[in-house]
């Protein structure tokens, strides 16, 4: 378990960490489990950040995006880099090697910028909404937790790596569906529960939970379907699309 706690850390957030000493397929899988618990930092940050900004009168909006900023920075925008690679991949050719190829090229073409722009300007506007409220500091920062277990999906039992080599040839297919279906169990009751206690109705954490679910399932399959299997492109990209969609339903 240390090893998966290392390894989910390290890999998922900026912070200095020793290495694990083991890293086969059951400690990646244990560790994409770890994922909402190893970005706690994170959401401390984003909602720290909300709740200075609301303290010091400023701009919501503002606020929301120097979040995003601050959240894209304590991942090493490892997660940017993935949406944009995926979505010049999925816009490059219906030819599976060409697309690959260009996702790998590490150029963020006029999809991968386009993407960018989308989805970070859907996160800050959701945001700045939620942080307008008494307790949406805490809100934005579970619901940047509860984003990462969009990873246990990714790397479901049965989902393909789409390259031999590469990142995601240790995590495809390492957690079960039982462990899936727990995981977004607790994540589901989580958002019920804070945004109640927030002042939102309890049903709307169901349907926050339920929005990243679908869109990021949706993301997943989409890859599967063009690229043979998934990447750690994809891993990221799923992760930012989660976010967003959850941050909508929020607000």
């Amino acid at each position: 378990m240390t090893s998966s706690w290392r390894l989910a850390v390290g890999t998922l957030t900026a912070l200095r960490w020793r290495h694990p000493a083991v890293v086969d397929r059951d400690v990646a899988g244990r560790a994409m489990l770890l994922a909402p618990l190893a970005v706690v930092p994170l959401g401390l940050l984003v909602g720290l950040i909300g709740w200075a900004g609301r303290e010091l009168d400023l701009a919501p909006l503002a606020v929301a995006l120097i979040a995003v900023g601050a959240l894209a920075l304590g991942s090493r925008a490892l997660h940017l880099d993935g949406l944009s690679d995926v979505a010049d991949g999925l816009t490059a050719s219906y030819d599976r090697e060409r697309s690959l190829a260009v996702m790998k090229g590490g150029t963020a073409g006029p999809a991968g910028a386009s993407a960018l722009v989308v989805v970070l300007g859907i996160q800050a506007a959701s945001l700045s909404a939620i942080l307008a409220s008494p307790r949406g500091p805490v809100v934005a920062g579970l619901l940047v937790c509860c984003s990462r277990a969009i990873l246990s999906v990714c790397c479901a039992r049965g989902v393909p790596a789409a390259r031999v080599d590469g990142l995601a040839v240790t995590y495809a297919g390492t957690v079960g569906r039982t462990s899936i279906v727990l995981t977004w169990l607790v994540v589901t009751l989580l958002c019920a529960g804070v945004l109640d206690w927030a002042g939102w109705p309890w049903w709307r954490g169901l349907v926050v939970a339920a929005a990243g679910l679908v869109v990021g399932v949706a993301l997943t399959y989409r890859c599967v379907a063009r690229f043979g299997g998934v990447t750690g492109d994809v891993f990221g990209a799923a992760i930012e699309v989660t976010l967003a969609a959850m941050l909508v339903a929020a607000s």
